[in-house]
This record gives C-alpha cells, structure tokens and sequence, in this order.
C-alpha cells in the first residue's frame, strides 16, 4: 500500500488476521509476512468493471481438517492433497502502519474484526449473524462485528455459515455477505480493496455488482484455489447471461 496515492479507492473491504496464532509463530511481527497487509511479495488480482476475464482453468478439490494427538483444534488443512502450513503461520495481527495506510489509500473502510483492534469509535458498526449457529451453548461464535467508517445506523446481516460449495479457508466468509455490504455502502464505478482475499468472496460480490476490485493475497495455495472458483463463478454466469 506504500505505492499506493491518496484515496485511491473509494472502499477497503477487508478481513486481517486477529493474531490469535502469534504466539507459535516465530517472532514473525506481521509487518512483511501478514497475508496481504503491507507485505511485499503478495500477489495481486485487478478484474476492471464489467470487462471480460481470462478463462482459467478449474480443478475440484476436497476439503478436510487434521489434528494433532492430544489437541481438540485443526492444526492444518488438506486442500486438493496438499498438507498446508498451520493457521498460525499466518495469522498474525497487522500492525497499526497497516492500519494507517489503509485509511490513506481509501475513503471509507470496513474492518471485519474490528473489535480485536485499536480503531476509533464508531457509529455503524456491522454485525454478521450466523443463522444456524445458537446464541448459547455452542463453541463456534454466533455472530461476527466489523468496524466501519460510516456515519450511520448500525446494521445486522443474517445468514448461515454453513453451506458453502467447496469451502477451502478456514475463515470464508459467503459472497452473500459481500453482496449485501456492497449493496448499502458502495455505488457504480466505485474502486474496491481487499489487502486479505482469502477465498475470493469479495471479489466475486464485486464482479456481480459491476464493481472496479483490486485483492491481494499472499498464500500461493488460497491464491489459486480463489482463482479457480473466481473462474467457475464467472463461467456460470456467462452460462446464464448468454
């Protein structure tokens, strides 16, 4: 983000890591090795609004979680047969530069885990509500909070958080969520960040909603597994469009 002007985009949509793997990790401070933050060696994707993507090429994949003897959480992700790298390894809290540079490169923000970090107060704050997940008695958080820029009324999107085809990130959040945040707080020809793309998510909202989208990740494997469903995507929808 460094090379990036002044509000150079309209938007960021992001979701960093919240740092709760720093402690295994090495020393790593989440300067340069964050996935996507302020890291130099990140990839990047730019889809232009409305304009014909390349036809890459697709494969399926198979999903499964490992554990370790003796713990109760995945430790790793066999992902098309490849054993990833734990969590941990990235997750890694950005650091307040990361933070600042986001509000440099972009008009309005909004930070998925926000509540894990040091952000001003807010007025419109959002609040994903996991449909299927029961407000008690269950290990898994019935909701999740993002801080925005926005001065307006704090709003609640609720949907599941199960059912997503070929789910291949710990942290995938669905295109519907992305959809609705578009809906509300972006407009036509508006230019999209994402520094943390994961699975793709955001940016297969932004390619429906016609919307100009710049994403960066930097694990090589959650890279081209978005690439692929970003391709299947966009093919089906050519499929109903012709």
């Amino acid at each position: 983000m460094r090379e990036m002007p002044d509000n150079a985009f309209d938007l960021a949509v992001v979701d960093p890591p919240y740092g709760d793997g720093l402690a295994d990790n090495g020393g790593n401070d989440g300067t340069d090795s964050v996935r996507g933050s302020t890291a130099t060696n990140c990839q990047q994707i730019w889809i232009p609004r409305k304009e014909p993507v390349p036809p890459w090429g697709g494969r399926k994949t198979h999903l499964t979680s490992g554990r370790r003897k003796g713990q109760g959480q995945p430790d790793w992700w066999n992902v098309g047969g490849e054993i990833r790298k734990k969590i941990i390894a990235w997750d890694v809290a950005p650091k307040q530069e990361y933070f600042e540079e986001l509000f440099r490169v972009s008009r309005n923000q909004i930070i998925w885990g926000g509540n894990y970090f040091d952000l001003p107060p807010t007025r419109c704050f959002l609040v994903w509500r996991k449909s299927n997940v029961p407000l008690e008695g269950f290990s898994m958080a019935s909701a999740e909070y993002a801080w925005t820029s926005f001065y307006q009324n704090a709003m609640v999107f609720e949907f599941s958080a199960v059912g997503q085809v070929g789910r291949f990130h710990p942290t995938q959040k669905p295109p519907e969520l992305y959809r609705w945040i578009y809906k509300h707080f972006a407009h036509e020809g508006d230019k999209i960040l994402d520094t943390h793309l994961g699975s793709g998510s955001s940016r297969i909202a932004a390619y429906d909603a016609g919307l100009d989208f710049v994403g960066y990740e930097i694990d090589e494997t959650y890279f081209r597994l978005q690439e692929e469903r970003f391709a299947r995507h966009t093919s089906q929808m050519s499929l109903f469009i012709d």
